[in-house]
């Protein structure tokens, strides 16, 4: 993947830093304009805005335990994806951390291509913003977790071989029941945005 933002190669602090704020600025111009679902996530939502003021690198999981990651809820005519982490056992949708140079839009499609193997895309209108969730990860990890709308093929999943191999296709209501309890404001939103005419709300990523 091309990287609009690269970083400089010996990792230099500066070079990261000014990436970092400009991915930061869009983020918060993102989230300014997201009105919360429920309370967890406007809970979520000021806890952010308060870390990415913190936050030196907010992008960055080796500068601070609390860092930002990216997410998708992934859907097409067979319904939504989830995948079983291998670790937590629980049903989740893909997503993982932002790497240099990636917008968190980009790190959810790359996340959710490696993990489902389905050739996911944004929708036309471009990156769709769905949801934030705050939430411990492990070793005392706290991701601050951006969540996006894709859109996929009704193939089968075809994880890779390092990739989590329990991806399956839920309908709405069956992704309800077994999706973990993080996830379920962002389902629910998603839900309802491909129930609109417009689809939605395209963020610039």
């Amino acid at each position: 993947m091309t990287h609009p933002f690269p970083v400089e190669p010996d990792g230099g602090r500066a070079g990261a830093r000014e990436v970092s704020d400009e991915l930061r600025d869009r983020l918060r111009s993102t989230l300014s304009s997201h009105v919360p679902a429920d309370e967890r996530e406007a809970l979520s939502l000021a806890i952010v805005e308060v870390e990415l003021e913190r936050l030196v690198l907010p992008f960055d999981r080796g500068s601070d335990a609390t860092h930002v990651t990216a997410s998708a809820v992934v859907v097409g005519e067979r319904g939504v994806v989830l995948h079983r982490h291998r670790s937590l056992h629980r049903w989740l949708q893909p997503g993982g951390h932002v790497e240099p140079g990636e917008s968190p839009a980009q790190a959810a499609l790359r996340e959710s291509i490696e993990e489902t193997g389905l050739a996911a895309t944004h929708p036309a209108a471009g990156p769709t913003f769905v949801h934030v969730d705050v939430h411990e990860a492990a070793r005392g990890h706290i991701h601050l977790d951006m969540r996006y709308l894709l859109t996929a093929p009704a193939d089968d999943p075809a994880p890779g071989p390092d990739e989590s191999q329990d991806v399956a296709w839920f309908s709405w209501d069956a992704a309800d029941d077994v999706a973990d309890e993080s996830l379920a404001g962002a389902l629910r939103s998603a839900r309802s945005l491909i129930g609109t005419a417009g689809g939605g709300t395209a963020h610039p990523e």
